[in-house]
């Protein structure tokens, strides 16, 4: 099977909305993973906190973030604390994680850097 792109994320986030829509006007032929349907999987969100940190990871101006108790909130203090959250509630993890053919991550969204990161990439 061919690598391929790969975008996770969250269908009804406005922000992978954008993302998907740039993609598409790029032609770039991607795979949606959405945590909700899809799951995500240990292993998985392991190999994205070995490559660009939990910190870039836990999006913590969310929502999701914002509706934690405050001592939940200040228990996530490592990689294993926030692994277990974001298992537990993949919509805290920052949308939307791109996943290039080769398996390089650019997480979150900005018009500018998805074209440069394409077009480095493909």
């Amino acid at each position: 099977m061919t690598a391929q792109w790969v975008m996770y994320g969250i269908k009804n986030c406005d922000t992978i909305k954008k993302a998907r829509t740039s993609l598409t006007a790029s032609g770039i032929d991607y795979r949606f993973h959405d945590y909700r349907v899809d799951g995500i999987d240990d292993a998985l969100l392991q190999s994205f906190i070995d490559q660009v940190g939990y910190e870039v990871l836990l999006n913590t101006r969310g929502t999701t973030w914002r509706k934690l108790p405050e001592a939940e909130r200040d228990a996530i203090n490592d990689a294993a604390s926030a692994k277990a959250l974001m298992l537990a509630q993949p919509a805290i993890i920052k949308r939307p994680v791109l996943s290039a053919p080769n398996g390089d991550l650019l997480v979150g969204f900005n018009e500018s850097l998805y074209h440069a990161f394409i077009q480095e990439k493909s």
